[in-house]
C-alpha cells in the first residue's frame, strides 16, 4: 500500500507533467555553433529575471525552475516535459568538458534525485560557466555553475537535440 506522502507526490506530478505537453522532435543538433535558436532560448529566459520563485509556477507572477525551461522552449514551439528530473531525461546527457551556450544543467539540491535545473548562458572559461535558473530564494538569475554550492550538486548536463 503508498503511503500518504507517495500519493500525493505521484498527484502532483500528474499535475504538474499536464502543466506542458511532451513531444520530441527530430535529432538535428541544437547548436549548429551557436544558433539563432540558441539566441532566443537564452532571450526568452533573460526576459524572466528577477520574477520571483513560486513552486509550480508557470508564469512572470511566479515560476520554479522547471517551468522557466518549460516556458522559454515552448515560445520556440518546443515542448518539454514539466517537471526538472522529467527534463533530465529527455534529451541525451552531455559531457561537462563540452558544455555550451544552450544547455540544460541539472542539480540534486535536496534528496537522491534531480530536483533543480537551469539553461546554460554563457561559457567564459572552465571556471565560469553562467546559466540562468529560478532560485528558490532570489528568483530567476544567472549563476556561475563552478561555484561551490552548485558545483557541489551538479548531476548533469543535456544537449537539446531539435
Amino acid at each position: 500500500m503508498l503511503s500518504f506522502k507517495t500519493k500525493f507526490n505521484i498527484v502532483l506530478l500528474l499535475l504538474l507533467v499536464s502543466a506542458c505537453k511532451v513531444n520530441k522532435i527530430s535529432t538535428n543538433s541544437f547548436h549548429a555553433t551557436e544558433s539563432n535558436l540558441v539566441k532566443k532560448i537564452i532571450e526568452n529566459a533573460r526576459k524572466y529575471t528577477g520574477v520571483p520563485y513560486l513552486y509550480g509556477g508557470n508564469d512572470a507572477k511566479g515560476i520554479d525552475c522547471s517551468g522557466l525551461i518549460c516556458n522559454v522552449f515552448k515560445e520556440e514551439k518546443i515542448l518539454l516535459p514539466r517537471v526538472s528530473f522529467q527534463q533530465a531525461e529527455f534529451f541525451p546527457q552531455n559531457d561537462i568538458k563540452f558544455i555550451q551556450k544552450g544547455d540544460l544543467v541539472f542539480f540534486v539540491t535536496s534528496g537522491e534525485n534531480i530536483s533543480h535545473a537551469g539553461i546554460v548562458t554563457e561559457v567564459k572559461n572552465e571556471n565560469e560557466i553562467m546559466f540562468i535558473h529560478a532560485s528558490t530564494s532570489k528568483g530567476v538569475r544567472e549563476d556561475n555553475l563552478k561555484l561551490n554550492y552548485w558545483w557541489n550538486r551538479f548531476a548533469r548536463v543535456c544537449r537539446p537535440k531539435i
